[in-house]
This record gives structure tokens, C-alpha cells and sequence, in this order.
């Protein structure tokens, strides 16, 4: 089968098409023909680092998928060959969707929606699984609390507003200007331009922060916080090593969260999405042997949404 894959650590330019045995499902595992995979960010910071594991190349990187069953290994009974799934690779080390086929246990999987296509299904599980599971598992977000989502158009944000806004949160968010009016559609009640406001000083008693940047956001949101809030923070690498410190001084409890596959969960976007209450947007869709330019895009963080791969066979 075709795949993308690297020799080397580096930029986009490393990313070659190559040929590799068809993987082949072992007990509980499926067999997806992928239509669809979606890029995040640790895509394009694995490529060029080695990622968390620090990685040795070659390997295919991609953890969302969107495909059709084609076979199935011994003891899996959920779904049959045709059945349409979407669904993420165990992260850090289920990577490969960058491919014609990959295979994983069956219950990283859940049915696709009928009311989207493959490339709408392959933007959601990672980004949509990790602002789920910071916000609903972790932050127990529940209707009337006030959140705020930092990057908020962006693969996570933008997902992350809708959430919120599903289980009923007064929404604030931060983006440049010229997104405000794309989050507004999707349901944020207030906005911070963060070119032209520092948010820690306009944004005030917020119960919960999902904190997709690091660097000071998460020690200068705090300043934003009540008394018993919980802060999440996505950027592990980035995380400001005194925040947890200053976040228990405050009575803020502080969370730092990796993404995990999750078919309950799953179960529930999926039902949002039927619901018509979330939707990726998709900034790009490109097919995958223009893996790299991908990449590219990526890179600039400047994209709204999310960047999908599609795979024709």
C-alpha cells in the first residue's frame, strides 16, 4: 500500500511517498480502508522532532481516521466489512494514518455519522477528543459555568466552542480579529483580540480555562480565574513550570492532559454532530501526496480549523 513516510527529522521536504506491506488486523482489530486523515499540530512537531516518544525515523505519522471496514482480526464482533468508522490511533505510539490501511483495536472506532462525509469525520476525533476530555472528563463543564478557550479558531478551539456551548457554558474566547465573527457563528458569547488586549485584564470569574498555548497563558489566566476553578493545559511542552504551584495557592485546581482514544466519548461527538451542534471546519483538503504542502500549511498557524488528507484508491 501506499503511505507517507520520512527517513529523517526535518521539514516538510522530508515526507516521501513510499510502498509498505498492507498491515494485516491482529485479535479485536480492524482493517480501515482510510478515505480521509486528519493533520494536527503533533503531526508536523513529530515530523521535525521525534515527538514525545523522540521517535527514530521511518515511520508514518496521521492519527485521525475516517475509512470503511475491510476485514477484521480473531474476537472482533462490532463491526462488519463496508461498515463506515471514524475514530483515532492510540497517541503517542498508534500513529500511521498517513496510509491506504491501517488497523486498530475496534473499540478506537465508532460508526461515522451519515450526516458528514469522510473528510468532515477525519477532522474531528483527535482535536474533538482532547477539548471533550479536557473540558467534560477533566473540568466536569456543565451548563452556566464560564469557560475560557484560548486559540479559539483554532483544530481544537474552534471545536472546543462548540462543545462548551452543548453543555450549556457562557463562552470566551481568543483570537486575532478576523475570526471573531467565524466563532461567533459557531456560538461564542464573548471575544478577546489577543493583537490588541491582554485577556488577563478584561477577562474576569471564568470557572474553567483550556489552555491550548503555553508559554505565561497559563499562569497570566489564572488572574481571569474564581476561587475552585479548574484550568486544563494541552501544551506539555510549553507548560510554565510554576503554574501549578500558583494555580493551588489561588485554590485553582491545574490539569495537564495527553489525548487518549475513547469510544464513549466518540459516541458522544458523534450524536453533536447528527445533532447538527459540531462541525470542523475544514481549511484544507488535499490529497495525500501533497502530504508536505500540507505540512506547510500547518506550520504557518495561521489556518482556521482543520487540515485533512484524503486518500483516493
Amino acid at each position: 500500500m501506499r503511505a507517507i513516510s520520512q527517513d529523517a527529522l526535518g521539514g516538510p521536504d522530508v515526507l516521501k511517498t513510499v510502498e509498505v506491506d498492507k498491515p494485516v488486523p491482529g485479535p479485536t482489530e480492524v482493517l480501515v480502508r482510510v478515505e480521509a486523515a486528519g493533520l494536527n499540530p503533533t503531526d508536523w512537531k513529530t515530523r521535525a522532532t521525534g515527538g514525545l516518544l523522540r521517535m527514530a525515523p521511518p515511520f508514518v505519522l496521521g492519527y485521525d481516521v475516517s475509512g470503511v471496514v475491510e476485514g477484521s482480526g480473531v474476537g472482533q464482533a462490532l463491526y462488519k466489512p463496508g461498515d463506515e468508522v471514524f475514530g483515532m490511533l492510540r497517541y503517542p505510539q498508534g500513529h500511521g494514518a498517513f496510509a491506504e490501511y491501517v488497523t486498530a483495536p475496534s473499540r478506537h472506532f465508532v460508526r461515522k455519522p451519515e450526516s458528514v462525509d469522510h473528510v468532515q469525520a477525519a477532522a474531528l476525533p483527535l482535536a474533538a477528543l482532547t477539548a471533550w476530555q479536557a473540558l467534560v472528563d477533566v473540568a466536569g463543564l456543565r451548563a452556566g459555568r464560564r469557560v475560557l478557550i484560548h486559540a479559539a479558531a483554532g483544530g481544537v478551539g474552534h471545536l472546543a466552542v462548540q462543545i462548551a456551548k452543548a453543555r450549556g457554558a457562557y463562552v470566551i474566547g481568543t483570537a486575532s480579529a478576523a475570526k471573531h465573527d467565524f466563532l461567533r457563528g459557531l456560538g461564542a458569547d464573548e471575544l478577546v483580540d489577543y493583537r490588541t488586549a491582554d485577556f488577563a485584564e478584561v477577562v474576569r470569574d471564568v470557572d474553567v480555562v483550556l489552555e491550548t498555548i503555553g508559554g505565561d497563558y497559563g499562569t497570566r489566566s489564572l488572574r481571569t480565574m474564581r476561587e475552585g476553578g479548574t484550568i486544563v493545559s494541552l501544551a506539555l511542552s510549553l507548560l510554565d513550570p510554576g503554574l501549578h504551584a500558583r494555580a493551588a495557592e489561588l485554590g485553582i485546581r491545574s490539569e495537564a492532559i495527553l489525548v487518549e482514544p475513547d469510544q464513549a466519548a466518540m459516541r458522544a461527538l458523534a450524536a453533536l454532530v447528527e445533532a447538527g451542534r459540531l462541525r470542523a471546519e475544514i481549511a484544507a483538503a488535499l490529497p495525500l501526496a501533497e502530504a508536505a504542502k500540507a505540512h506547510e500549511l500547518g506550520e504557518t498557524n495561521r489556518t482556521t480549523g482543520k487540515i485533512v488528507l484524503t486518500v483516493p484508491h
